[in-house]
């Protein structure tokens, strides 16, 4: 079996911080759920007396770990029942994303108060991106903001992924790091390898980008590193997640609007899609929508004023008054489209001037 180098890594850490040190003197046979349950239970005692409570969350990804590794074992036939399967366990209760409302502004300007997970408004997300237009690295805030990218992807794309000509994006791996050093993987999951496609304020973006970056390689000559990646330093080696994020907040800091965490920006995305509804980015926020997967529902479609049934005199087919509706949906939508897309518009004009 493979694993990812960060998945490995937890594992590792799982293993060495606590199921050695609790379960490691029991034999692997004479595991019981009991067992399991004063672990975890000793677990939470313990890091709390130290002053560094565990969170839930950190319980379930410990108990993932040990679940894995004992179903491992019923598949080894080493035992016939894996007695880790149902610890009870804190709730896990995953922060919600909060956007930065002038009432929320107010009260972070006044009591210093943050939210778990904060998001700008589309409007303070295009204010952002006009303060830093001119940054070397604009492109990349720029597709985080639009396009959803995460930062693990953004840093591992390669000029190989986009055709700036068709205006697509192939979304094909990230880079993660690990112990100060970059390893190159698969995305996030499967439904992270997706095709997004790029608005032409997008493409005219990465087109400056590029020349950019043409420019630094002649000035470095023999130095540059020439790895293909989009997002480089001035000697062309990639710019890893880690400086991604230390940037972003520097950047954030001297804008004077709430804070946002680099991932945060990603889920921004989301807000401007009221704007814009022509993408959306696949599993996560954002308007960047791939270009596959899009099935045709035109059988769905229902004529207006179409003939009706024979049968009943005033009857309607099974199902029309329901057909009906949903056209006048569609069409209700549809009609509010262009508005939409136009302020969408404004958004980035607004970001690129």
């Amino acid at each position: 079996m493979s694993l990812r180098a960060s998945t490995a890594r937890s594992y590792a850490a799982h293993v060495r911080g606590y199921l050695v040190p609790y379960l490691g003197g029991i034999p692997l046979a004479a595991l019981t759920p009991g067992d399991v349950q004063a672990m975890f239970t000793a677990v939470i005692r313990d890091e709390t007396a130290l002053g560094r409570p565990v969170s839930a969350a950190t319980l379930h990804r410990i108990h993932a770990t040990l679940r894995a590794a004992l179903n491992g074992a019923v598949r080894a036939g080493l035992i016939a029942v894996n007695p880790g399967r149902f610890p009870e366990l804190p709730r896990t209760a995953r922060p919600r994303a909060q956007v930065w409302t002038p009432v929320l502004t107010e009260r972070w300007q006044n009591e210093g108060w943050r939210p778990a997970v904060g998001v700008w408004t589309a409007a303070q997300t295009a204010q952002f991106l006009c303060q830093v237009r001119g940054h070397r690295l604009y492109a990349l805030f720029h597709l985080v903001a639009l396009r959803g990218l995460r930062r693990g992807e953004a840093a591992g794309l390669r000029w190989d992924d986009l055709d700036l000509d068709a205006g697509t994006l192939t979304v094909s791996g990230q880079l993660q790091q690990l112990g100060g050093r970059m390893v190159a993987g698969p995305p996030k999951s499967d439904a992270g390898r997706r095709v997004i496609a790029l608005d032409k304020t997008t493409v005219a973006t990465l087109r400056e980008h590029r020349f950019r970056q043409q420019a630094e390689r002649g000035a470095a000559g023999d130095r540059w590193a020439g790895t293909g990646y989009v997002f480089t330093t001035r000697a062309g080696k990639p710019v890893g997640p880690d400086r991604m994020t230390r940037m972003f907040r520097t950047l954030v800091t001297a804008s004077g609007l709430p804070p946002v965490t680099l991932h945060g920006l990603r889920h921004g995305a989301a807000t401007l899609a009221q704007f814009g509804r022509r993408d959306r980015p696949e599993g996560g926020a954002g308007p960047a929508r791939p270009l596959h997967g899009r099935p045709h529902r035109r059988h769905l479609r229902q004529r207006r004023g179409g003939t009706r049934a024979v049968g009943r005199r005033g009857s309607s087919p099974p199902g029309h008054a329901r057909g009906q509706a949903t056209a006048r949906r569609r069409e209700n939508t549809q009609a509010q489209r262009p508005a939409q897309s136009r302020r969408h518009r404004r958004l980035t004009r607004q970001a690129s001037t």
